[in-house]
């Protein structure tokens, strides 16, 4: 019962393999999804057009793209450092 192959290490390997088993189907999930988009990357134009657009910043003619400059920076809060 509490050997080496008792119910205690049974019921640990057992959710260690539905752990391991979930992890597997959340990663096939996400293959099925990248598969699906490199498919869609190979033959849609219209996905191509918005990954130019995006990554690339790509315009058509006539269109301009307005890039927001970075926030300032936090002023410091006025505490002291205490390095001692």
């Amino acid at each position: 019962m509490f050997g080496a192959n008792g119910m205690v290490v049974y019921r640990q390997k057992r959710t260690e393999m539905q752990s391991l088993q979930s992890e597997v189907d959340r990663l096939q999930k996400e293959n099925s999804q990248y598969v699906d988009r490199i498919k869609s990357l190979k033959s849609d134009p219209a996905a191509i057009e918005k990954e130019a657009r995006e990554q690339l910043h790509y315009t058509r003619p006539r269109e301009f793209v307005y890039v927001a400059p970075d926030p300032p920076p936090k002023p410091p809060t006025g505490r002291a450092k205490n390095d001692q």
